[in-house]
C-alpha cells in the first residue's frame, strides 16, 4: 500500500504536541516510506531516538534542502511532503508556506491534514498545476452528496468492535490503537482499524474518516458506514475503533458516536496518569479515572477491559507501579503497550472471540 517514499515536515514542532501527526509517522505507517523529518531543532539526530529512545533510522535535518539531500546521498527520490504539524490556529506561517511552495517547485506532492486548506491557496494551486503534482487535504469534508446518515445496517456487522477511547485529548489513543492492531495481526487475527483522524489515513488505515472534517448531522452515519464497509469488504475477526478526545473534556467532548453508532462491544481507555487538566483547558481539572470508567459502563453498558497508559512525566521504571495501582483502584489490568507491547491486552481481546 505504500504510495511513495516522504519527507515529513515539523519545523519548530517535533516532540512537541503540535507534532503529533509526525510522531506518529515516525512510529509507523503503510502509505509512506519516511525519509526524513525537518525540524531544525533536532537536526542531526534519529527521529525514533528523539521520541521513544528506539532508533527508527529516520534522520531529522534542518531544512528541505537538507532532507532532498540526505535523500540523494541515500539513493532515493523523495515523492511527497507531508504536513506533520498542527500550529496555533491550524494557520501556516509564511515561512512554512514558502517551504512547501519550495518542495512543490522541486516536483513533491503535498499531503496536508490542517484545517487551513492548501488546495484553495490560488498560488500554491498553480504551482502544483504547473509542476505537475498534486496537493491533497486529508480533512476537507466529502462532499454533502457523498455523506451518510444512520440507517441500522450497522447490526449487520458481526466482528468483534473494540473502541480505543481516551480520558483527555492528544493522550496517545492513536499510537495505542495501532499497537494494538498489529499485536493482533502477529497473533494471526484478521483486524482493521478504523480510523477518524488524518493522521491514521497517513498512517495507511484502509478504512478511516477524519470526524473532525464531518458535519454533525453526519457523523454517526459515516461512522456506520465505514465499518460496515469494512465489514462487507474484509470480514475482519477484530476491528478496532479510534477514538477522538473524551467524554469529559470540555473542549472535546468525543467518544459518543463510536459507542453509540459504531456499536463498539467493549472499550479500552487510555490515560495519562500524571496529567492532571484536560489539554487546551487550563483550569478544568481531569475527572478521576474511576468516574471516567462509570461514565462509559453506565450511560452505554460497555464494559471497559483495559486501561492503556500514556507514561508522560512518568519513567520506565515508574510504569508498572503506576499500573498496578491502576487495577487495585478500578478493579481493571492497566498496561504501556507503548513501553512494554500489547502481548496482555492482545490475550484478553482473544478471549473475548466469539462471546
Amino acid at each position: 500500500m505504500i504510495e511513495g517514499n516522504a519527507i515529513i515536515y515539523c519545523q519548530g514542532a517535533f516532540n512537541t504536541p503540535g507534532g503529533k501527526t509526525t510522531h506518529g509517522l515516525v512510529r509507523f505507517t503503510r502509505r509512506y516510506k519516511v525519509l526524513s523529518v525537518i525540524d531544525a531543532n533536532y537536526a542531526g539526530q534519529d527521529a525514533g531516538v528523539v521520541l521513544d529512545d528506539k532508533k527508527s533510522g529516520i534522520p531529522v535535518v534542518a531544512s528541505l534542502e537538507d532532507a532532498l539531500e540526505n535523500a540523494r546521498k541515500r539513493g532515493e527520490r523523495a515523492q511527497f511532503l507531508v504536513i506533520g504539524m498542527s500550529p496555533e490556529g491550524e494557520r501556516l506561517s509564511k515561512t512554512a508556506r514558502e517551504d512547501i511552495r519550495h518542495a512543490i517547485n522541486k516536483g513533491l506532492n503535498i499531503d496536508s491534514g490542517l484545517h487551513d486548506f492548501l488546495s484553495e491557496d490560488h498560488v500554491l494551486m498553480n504551482q502544483a498545476i504547473n509542476n505537475d503534482t498534486k496537493i491533497r487535504d486529508i480533512r476537507k469534508p466529502p462532499k454533502r452528496k457523498d455523506l451518510h446518515f444512520f440507517t441500522g445496517k450497522i447490526e449487520e456487522v458481526k466482528s468483534l468492535k473494540i473502541a480505543i477511547l481516551g480520558t483527555d485529548s492528544s493522550v496517545g489513543i492513536r499510537t495505542s490503537a495501532w499497537i494494538i492492531v498489529q499485536g493482533l495481526e502477529k497473533a494471526g487475527i484478521k483486524t482493521n482499524l478504523i480510523g477518524t483522524s488524518q493522521t491514521s489515513w497517513m498512517q495507511g488505515a484502509r478504512y478511516s474518516i477524519p470526524l473532525c472534517s464531518i458535519f454533525k448531522d453526519f457523523i454517526a452515519g459515516e461512522i456506520e458506514n465505514i465499518v460496515h464497509e469494512c465489514w462487507v469488504n474484509e470480514q475482519p475477526e477484530v476491528m478496532i475503533l479510534e477514538g477522538q478526545g473524551s467524554l469529559m473534556n470540555p473542549a472535546k467532548p468525543e467518544g459518543y458516536e463510536l459507542l453509540a453508532a459504531g456499536r463498539a462491544d467493549y472499550v479500552i481507555l487510555q490515560h495519562a496518569p500524571k496529567r492532571s487538566e484536560y489539554d487546551g483547558c487550563p483550569g478544568h481539572k481531569i475527572h478521576p479515572l474511576a468516574d471516567q470508567v462509570k461514565a462509559i459502563e453506565g450511560i452505554f453498558g460497555k464494559k471497559v477491559i483495559a486501561i492503556t497508559i500514556n507514561h508522560e512525566g512518568l519513567t520506565k521504571d515508574e510504569v508498572p507501579a503506576v499500573c498496578n495501582a491502576i487495577k487495585a483502584e478500578t478493579g481493571i489490568p492497566a498496561f504501556d503497550v507503548l513501553l512494554f507491547q500489547s502481548d496482555d491486552v492482545v490475550r484478553i481481546i482473544s478471549e473475548l472471540r466469539g462471546k
